[in-house]
């Protein structure tokens, strides 16, 4: 470094003198009492011609000791350089702790200079992360379409109580994951990204194939269990891929990592649909496989767990590792600082992060559409292979396979196609209260549906399958205030160097609400066909106003 070749003289004005060069660069003094009195001025010398100047690095400060605080003369220990002085720290950092945006830290972890803001994405790595990335996804959707016949299959229960089973083992796999996460996100920290991605992926390959080979209900949940447990993909990912963007990158990178979770939603209740109970819809092909007999639901595991074991052996051979071992450095400056010095790391703890202003009412805003969003994907699948008679549409796996692959799709579409230039119109805020509005309208279609097919006509039956996929494509549009969400969370963050822990704030919160939002509203929706409350649309009743309630905590999101 530049710094290395400064010969140290005895004396400030000796110093200047003999570095013409750097008589006008800038001389931040501070000074320290030791003793017997005597305080020695530490210099931290920047020259404005040198290319490093607009932000110094650590390497690239010098402390230069020598100069007696009660006399500009020349001191008889001034030829002596402390060795144990340590490195400055930048001066700009507030009183709060938070460092001021121009020293803070990217959200990708590089440090915002000109080499790391030219550095290429580089596309096969984010490729094989999102590969690994949709195998999460796909595991915790594929069982939605067969999940209630599975559960008829393995255990003998009443009709209107299959929705609370099915609901309790689909809740198992993210309440097992917002346990571990935590300490997924530890052992990433010690022994590095790659490791824990491959186990993680292995594993969650196992407990998947597993859950298809279950006989009983006790079984099903603890294969699910054990699948939620090694569901620590999201978080391993999510590091990697802001580990290998930079500032230049990162949307474009994040943007790709949503597609394929979005992949993993669309394709894993494809695959759960079209693959179970094999012999039953495909007896041409595995009518004499009699493996298929015993576990009609084996082939859609198996077949999941295909995709994450080629995912966990592509990530062992081909992953790179994004984890960068950092020297520690000890500041024996922060001795002499005392206990009232601001924290040297520049972050806020997480209380201080939910007092931040705007964030407390995002983060509720963020769980309220979370409920909503996994209440209804708990509940369709249920709804609709519900008899009539209770209040649902009475449809084979087959079709509720197809109907969630559209449902999908047409997410999708509304994510890719309408949200961007939608947001860039009307804004993030925007898309939110539209959609607010659009919700209780979704909804009311699900009980419309059920009083059409309870006419029985042959009129009331087409219209019925005339409207089913309009009302489904159009309301699917309410996906994007889920990203719209995120942005305003983004948004919120009073510094990029908490952004990741305001993010796994709401992550851990979103799976503790996967975890029991299926369990609960599917109990009240059993409740409801069992009882027969309002037809069976009791459950339909409860949601509306639920969603009703968006409008009103939309008004109080800050502006972004």
């Amino acid at each position: 470094m530049w710094c290395s070749h400064l010969l140290l003289l005895g004396t400030r004005n000796e110093f200047t003198k003999s570095m013409p060069s750097l008589r006008d660069g800038l001389l931040h003094a501070s000074s320290a009492p030791r003793e017997g009195g005597v305080g020695l001025d530490v210099f931290a010398i920047q020259s404005p011609s040198h290319p490093f100047t607009p932000q110094l690095s650590r390497p690239d400060m010098v402390a230069i000791t020598g100069t007696a605080r009660q006399s500009d003369a020349v001191h008889e220990e001034s030829d002596y350089i402390d060795e144990t002085t340590t490195l400055l720290r930048s001066s700009k950092i507030k009183y709060d702790g938070v460092p001021a945006p121009d020293t803070l830290d990217s959200p990708s972890g590089s440090d915002g200079d000109n080499d790391g803001k030219k550095k290429p994405l580089p596309k096969f790595q984010i490729l094989l992360l999102c590969y690994a990335r949709a195998v999460e996804p796909l595991a915790f959707f594929s069982i939605f379409p067969y999940v209630s016949q599975m559960v008829q299959d393995n255990g003998d229960v009443p009709d209107s109580d299959i929705g609370f089973y099915s609901g309790l083992i689909e809740s198992m796999f993210s309440l097992t994951q917002a346990v571990v996460m935590i300490y997924w996100g530890r052992a990433a920290d010690r022994f590095g990204r790659k490791p824990v991605l491959v186990a993680s992926l292995f594993g969650i390959t196992v407990t998947t194939g597993l859950f298809g080979l279950a006989k009983s209900i006790p079984q099903m949940i603890l294969f699910r269990c054990l699948a939620g447990v090694f569901a620590g993909t999201i978080v391993t990912i999510r590091t990697m891929v802001a580990e290998h963007s930079t500032p230049s990158t990162q949307a474009r990178a994040f943007s790709w990592f949503a597609f394929s979770g979005n992949l993993g939603i669309f394709l894993g209740p494809l695959l759960g649909g079209v693959l179970s109970d094999p012999i039953r819809k495909y007896p041409g092909v595995f009518g004499a496989v009699g493996f298929f007999e015993k576990y009609p639901y084996a082939l859609s595991s198996f077949v999941v767990a295909l995709i994450g074991g080629t995912a966990a052996v592509s990530s062992a051979y081909f992953v790179e590792e994004t984890l960068k071992k950092e020297p520690v450095v000890v500041d024996h400056g922060s001795e002499e600082a005392g206990s009232d010095a601001p924290p040297q790391s520049g972050e806020l703890s997480t209380w201080q992060l939910l007092k931040s202003p705007g964030v407390g009412v995002v983060l509720y805003a963020y769980g309220y559409l979370m409920v909503l969003a996994f209440a209804y994907t708990a509940i369709i699948p249920v709804f609709w292979f519900t008899p009539v008679r209770l209040g649902g549409y009475e449809f084979t796996t087959l079709q509720i396979s197809l109907m969630m692959g559209l449902n999908g799709a047409a997410q999708a579409a509304w994510l890719l196609l309408v949200f961007p230039p939608l947001q860039k119109r009307i804004g993030s805020n925007g898309v939110i209260r539209l959609c607010a509005s659009v919700y209780p309208l979704f909804f009311l279609s699900c009980p419309v549906g059920n009083v059409l097919l309870r006419m029985g006509t042959e009129g009331s039956v087409q219209a019925f399958w005339i409207i089913l996929p309009i009302t489904l494509v159009i309301g699917c549009g309410v996906s994007m205030s889920f990203t719209a969400i995120q942005l305003v969370l983004n948004d919120v963050s009073p510094s990029p160097r908490v952004l990741g822990t305001l993010n796994a704030v709401a992550m851990t919160g979103m799976s503790v609400l996967r975890a029991f939002s299926p369990a609960l509203f599917t109990s009240l929706f059993a409740l409801g066909a069992r009882s027969q409350l309002a037809g069976g649309h009791a459950i339909w009743i409860l949601m509306i106003i639920l969603a009703s309630g968006l409008s009103f905590t939309a008004r109080f999101l800050p502006e972004t």
